[in-house]
């Protein structure tokens, strides 16, 4: 490693020899980060999955689908995925621990399925059990939004994962009947068709990789090849492939997508879908992924927008397209073999999909925001499962990104402390990697050939490494690194060790000026590792803290918080609270002095609840604004209807405006055009004389408006009610608080009586009581 890897120009025509990834099953990894995960992942996270599977009648499905009890359909139509998802989870498992309880579980569900397909070889117990209670039959009807593809796919894929696993064939043959019957439907001179989730194509490969079976690999292309003639961007479907410059749509179908056309492409080169790729990648990378690797910013399609739309509060990021982003990346790595690909894998690995599953492996993230007010929190399931068993099944799979063989090299992608043995030029070679990373940038990787070979070793040089050397058996290697990896290519023998240095800084980072959330902001990180604060670790909240230019950063490890974690101290400054009350201007007080403690964005929300942030202003300008407690500090609340939280009406934050998506806020959802009311309580009477009202509008986006009217009514014993005297105009206006002052009462409680408007509904972000 000599400075910076360099960026070579390509050209569409310029792909990689080949390059096979060393198996998952072939690799133990030794190290403390990834091993504790991946054991929590065989010993919590997929026995936990089959559960929810079981009480989600996911499993009953099946049952009742092959005649083996008697029930109708249960849950979303494309539940079938998520249990084939865990299956495969299962085999991968299988494949390192042999298990005789759960090879024996994982049979029991396959003769489940078994049972549920149909003699012509389809299988969909949604489909299965509607036409049994009498409805039409309506397979392949709908394949633009029904899923049919999408489970075959996912069914395919565990079948091919425990056929490698096991050996055995009684999933394939359900698979390979199911992949038969689909053959026999769709294809050159039969039905065109394109499914609306991508996911047949990825599987069909893999069957055709296992079985060598070529109509499977062309099954897959024609898929591809088909799009392009419905006009749904949302599904890819707006334009062929060939012609695509630009993701858009759905984040996870689109990385789906583009993974199975960077497999077609290795088996068939295609300039055409080679070029697509690389526009389609620099679209990707350039303007669409936030810096912990996560890609779909909009909840409204769970996907793409334009170029440099990163919200943080909002941001989507599903953690099934930071899989996907994964898996999109290590194919195109194996394309091109440039180290870029696995930048974006390592960089999807340790964040944006890492910070999908809880430290302890049963809670899930399916949205990941780069902020929150504290009200974001893990789930131990979802209806829609698709994320939780999309982790279980990608976890044991992470084994096999940290290596790689080519005809005559061997490639070290990752740095997990691992051992395998896999052969280059015709030769058996030991590798041991030894490292602390990703909380220190030395490894230590001893080569170990059963005879002494010439071939090449390409260790990645990460793109957040600007500085290292590498040292072969205690000599400085001075080549400097191509395409991202440094290539040692010399004589091996027995014992050889490189000894990698990448020092880790911690890094300042700003985003490109046109991401408008962030600017005036930077986010800190050091190595693969994407940082934020939390509310827990700086007296209760850190969106008012500002981190300003030259602030001092230390890195300390900390191996009891968190599993073990490196976290970052600052020097930081806090924005004072404030009270308007009366006034228009006041003078500047100084920021309050604060310690900023950050840690690995992964490791968010597994504590108390508090808030969070990524990104942190450079001034306390940027910074939330607090008000300081007013008399409603401490209420009990009570109101007609609650959606969103209660607590959000005293929360003291300052909204910047009335339709501001960030700040929590209630509302009295979906009730339209009647007479609601919000209350508060006291502790004890309390002298009132004025109340302001922040309203909630979320015009563009959903049905919440400022209400018609309202007024204010007080309680001396918090049971009989009356009328204010002498309030001022009670105001409906948006973006300001909305003040009414009256003649002094003594309240044990006060209530907002308030007017919805026709055909739409209300809510406030901020209540304050003087």
């Amino acid at each position: 490693m000599s400075g910076a890897a360099t960026d070579a120009p390509q050209n569409a025509s310029t792909a990689a020899p080949t390059i096979d990834p060393v198996p998952a099953a072939a690799v133990r990894v030794t190290d403390e980060f990834w091993a504790p995960r991946l054991e929590a992942n065989r010993t919590v996270t997929l026995p936990h999955s089959f559960r929810e599977c079981e009480t989600s009648n996911r499993v009953r499905n099946f049952e009742a689908a092959g005649g083996l009890i008697d029930a109708e359909f249960d849950g979303i139509y494309f539940n079938d995925s998520d249990l084939y998802k865990v299956v495969e989870a299962a085999a991968h498992t299988l494949a390192t621990h042999p298990d005789d309880e759960l090879d024996a579980y994982v049979d029991d569900l396959i003769s489940k399925f078994a049972a549920a397909q149909e003699d012509d070889g389809y299988l969909n117990t949604y489909y299965t059990l509607r036409k049994s209670n009498g409805e039409p039959d309506e397979r392949w009807t709908n394949l633009a939004d029904m899923h049919e593809l999408y489970c075959a796919g996912h069914l395919i894929e565990a079948a091919v994962a425990h056929n490698r696993a096991t050996g055995k064939t009684n999933l394939l043959d359900v698979a390979i009947r199911f992949a038969d019957h689909i053959d026999g439907i769709f294809g050159p001179g039969k039905r065109s068709g394109v499914p609306g989730h991508e996911e047949i194509e990825l599987a069909l490969i893999k069957l055709y990789e296992l079985t060598d079976e070529r109509r499977y690999l062309d099954l897959a292309a024609f898929f591809i090849d088909e799009r392009g003639h419905n006009d749904r961007q949302y599904a890819q479907d707006h334009a062929p492939v060939r012609e695509q410059d630009s993701i858009e749509g759905h984040a996870v179908r689109a990385m789906y997508l583009y993974a199975a056309v960077a497999d077609i492409v290795r088996h068939s080169p295609d300039d055409a879908l080679l070029a697509t790729l690389d526009r389609v990648w620099d679209d990707v990378v350039l303007g669409k992924t936030y810096i912990t690797g996560a890609v779909g910013p909009s909840a409204h399609n769970e996907g793409f927008t334009v170029p440099f739309d990163l919200p943080n509060d909002t941001a989507y990021a599903e953690t099934c397209a930071a899989i996907a982003t994964a898996l999109w990346n290590h194919r195109m790595f194996r394309l091109r073999g440039h180290g870029k690909y696995m930048d974006v894998v390592e960089q999807s690995l340790y964040n944006g999909f890492l910070s999908g599953i809880s430290l302890k492996g049963d809670g899930f993230f399916y949205v990941n925001p780069l902020a929150s007010h504290g009200g974001h929190h893990r789930q131990p399931w979802f209806g829609c499962a698709c994320c939780p068993s999309n982790v279980v099944r990608f976890v044991p799979r992470v084994p096999g990104y940290i290596y790689a063989t080519s005809q005559d090299a061997l490639w070290v992608n990752l740095f997990i402390g691992s051992e395998t043995t896999a052969s280059v030029g015709g030769r058996e070679v030991e590798l041991i990697q030894k490292t602390e990373y990703p909380w220190a940038g030395q490894s230590q990787i001893t080569v170990n050939p059963t005879e002494p070979a010439t071939f090449a070793l390409n260790v990645r040089v990460p793109g957040w490494c600007s500085r290292g050397t590498i040292m072969v058996n205690g000599q400085l290697h001075t080549q400097p690194a191509q395409d991202g990896y440094a290539r040692i290519e010399r004589e091996w023998s027995a014992g050889d060790v490189v000894e990698i240095d990448m020092p880790m800084s911690i890094d300042r980072v700003a985003a490109h000026p046109q991401v408008k959330a962030d600017r005036g902001r930077v986010a800190l990180r050091r190595g693969p590792i994407a940082y934020c604060a939390e509310g827990v670790d700086n007296d209760g909240s850190v969106r008012d803290i500002a981190l300003p230019r030259g602030a001092a950063l230390t890195a300390r490890h900390e191996p009891d918080l968190l599993g073990g974690v490196t976290v970052i101290d600052g020097t930081a400054l806090r924005r004072p609270t404030t009270e308007w009350d009366g006034q228009l201007y006041q003078n500047v007080r100084e920021d309050d002095p604060a310690n900023l403690v950050a840690i690995p964005y992964y490791a968010w929300d597994n504590r108390d609840a508090s808030d969070m942030v990524v990104w942190f202003p450079e001034t306390t300008g940027l910074a939330q604004g607090r008000l300081s407690p007013s008399l409603a500090d401490g209420a009990a609340l009570a109101a007609s209807h609650v959606q969103g939280t209660l607590d959000a009406l005293t929360d003291c934050i300052l909204p910047e405006s009335s339709d501001d998506p960030a700040t929590p806020r209630f509302t009295w959802w979906d009730r339209k055009g009647a007479r609601e009311w919000v209350s508060l309580t006291f502790g004890a009477s309390q002298r009132v004389s004025a109340v302001e009202v922040f309203w909630y509008e979320d015009a563009g986006r959903g049905q919440c408006r400022v209400p018609s009217s309202w007024e204010l009514e007080w309680s001396a014993d918090g049971t009989a009610w009356q009328s204010v005297d002498g309030g001022t105009a009670y105001g409906v206006h948006a973006d300001i608080f909305n003040r009414v002052t009256f003649e002094p009462v003594d309240a044990h409680a006060v209530r907002l009586s308030v007017q919805l408007r026709e055909g739409v509904s209300a809510g406030i972000l901020e209540l304050r009581v003087m």
